[in-house]
């Protein structure tokens, strides 16, 4: 029997842990898309205890508890924090085969030195250990970032953000971390969704441009997209959740923004077309500023309206969608390309039904010569971001694409010890490839092994985003 997540924990061959243990394993972290505060790592406050860093804005943690019967005012709620702890222990203690036991041990063991199983015995002394390290500066954000050897943070970024505390952290040489926006106008792009006139004052505002239409959104959303690659702004990101249609109808279009800005909701097909008018456009300007884009699909948000309007977004209770995605989603991207204007993309689905369709797609659309990866297939996903899902996305990119491409991991958290999580895409990735050379699938041959795992882990990221 192995030891429970030993040194050699998920590399099940002597190829594997070569791999991990000499080119995988201290390779530096670029976290291309994530959900960190960037005032929260200016300001670098001390977390209050354990609670305030595992389970705060945790939504993996949170459907995990809810799952298990936990009182919401545990979850979410006001509850002694101390409990709330404990009420973690005692779910995480019975979560088999769930990513967040794997998740939360290497929490403890790569941030706080712990190796004991959090259980309900044990909490209590695990609270205290923590807290008595969280009260010390080596445990401020900051230096947490720092502890993973991560280069590059990339935020999530309103289009209307001020972004000042980026460009604080950017004057700030003490601090070596590169923090970039990221550029993500999902609120100019969903016209259907409440408060959107509300939100185009507000770009109005921001961007100096009078908008009146259609094309004076998408004026604005490049004056902005303008400011933010003026500060470090390398990539934009989406969550389309359905692809819009290609084939846009400017009557359609016009209907949909006139029909938002009285308060009203446009009908679907001008959603649609809108939507679409609007996502080429950023194409040109993104293909524009040498960005990269990316498309999340087949979320189905905020299922729970009682939650919902309790709670707002983000909280637990989105699921996978089984919308069809194929046909539009190409052609997409081939009205961009047909304009020549299709940047770099990333392409994720939630939904792991939908993986061949991206593997096959990505293939579509890799035509310009001296761009290494120019489609991608974007690490697993969200509820298929563990063991199975993370497998199953390589091995279909390996099988339909070029694997040794891709930009690899990233941990698309709230939470400040989350990058353990590279660490466990990182052993998977060499146990799949160990697998292959053990098997006589690849040769022995690790000159190129090693220029394979550490492109994935790190190199092929730089180059792709040209941080």
């Amino acid at each position: 029997m192995k030891r429970f997540m030993d040194e050699d924990f998920l590399l099940s061959s002597e190829t594997a842990r070569k791999l991990y243990h000499e080119y995988a394993e201290s390779m530096p972290i670029i976290d291309y898309h994530c959900h960190l505060s960037p005032k929260e790592i200016y300001e670098n406050k001390p977390f209050r205890n354990i609670t305030h860093l595992f389970l705060g804005g945790d939504h993996y943690k949170w459907r995990l508890m809810a799952s298990m019967g936990v009182d919401d005012k545990f979850i979410r709620g006001d509850g002694d924090e101390y409990l709330k702890f404990i009420e973690y222990a005692k779910c995480i203690q019975r979560a088999i085969g769930n990513p967040l036991y794997h998740w939360t041990h290497q929490e403890l063991k790569r941030v706080f030195g712990i190796s004991e199983p959090l259980t309900e015995a044990s909490a209590p002394a695990i609270w205290e250990k923590c807290n008595e390290l969280l009260a010390t500066p080596d445990y401020l954000p900051r230096r947490l970032i720092e502890r993973f050897n991560v280069k590059v943070v990339c935020t999530t970024d309103d289009p209307a953000d001020t972004l000042e505390y980026h460009e604080a952290l950017s004057k700030d040489a003490s601090f070596p971390v590169k923090v970039l926006p990221t550029f993500r106008p999902d609120k100019a792009v969903k016209v259907n969704l409440a408060g959107f006139s509300e939100y185009i004052k507000t770009l109005s505002q921001v961007s100096g441009v009078s908008i009146n239409s259609p094309e004076d959104v998408v004026k604005a959303l490049g004056v902005r997209a303008e400011y933010f690659a003026a500060r470090g702004c390398r990539i934009s990101d989406h969550a389309l959740d359905t692809v819009p249609c290609a084939e846009t109808d400017m009557a359609l279009v016009n209907a949909a923004f006139e029909n938002a800005m009285r308060g009203e909701v446009p009908a679907e097909a001008e959603t649609d077309n809108y939507r679409g008018y609007v996502m080429i456009k950023l194409g040109e300007i993104y293909n524009r500023l040498d960005w990269a884009q990316q498309y999340h699909m087949n979320a189905q948000r905020n299922n729970n309206t009682n939650i919902f309007k309790k709670y707002g977004a983000d909280v637990g209770f989105d699921s996978i969608s089984d919308a069809p995605i194929s046909e539009q989603l190409n052609k997409l991207l081939d009205a961009q390309e047909k304009n020549g204007c299709l940047p770099r993309t990333i392409l994720y689905s939630l939904n792991p039904a939908a993986n061949y369709v991206l593997g096959t797609t990505i293939g579509n659309f890799q035509t310009h010569g001296g761009v290494y990866g120019k489609m991608q297939f974007g690490s697993a996903w969200w509820f298929c971001d563990q063991l199975d899902g993370m497998r199953d996305q390589m091995k279909t990119l390996a099988a339909l694409g070029a694997l040794s491409a891709f930009v690899g991991m990233l941990t698309d958290s709230r939470s400040f010890v989350s990058y353990p999580r590279h660490e466990y895409f990182r052993r998977i990735l060499c146990d799949i490839i160990g697998q292959w050379v053990e098997n006589g699938e690849y040769p022995e041959d690790y000159d190129t092994l090693k220029e394979i795992v550490q492109g994935i882990c790190y190199e092929n990221a730089e180059k792709y985003f040209k941080f």
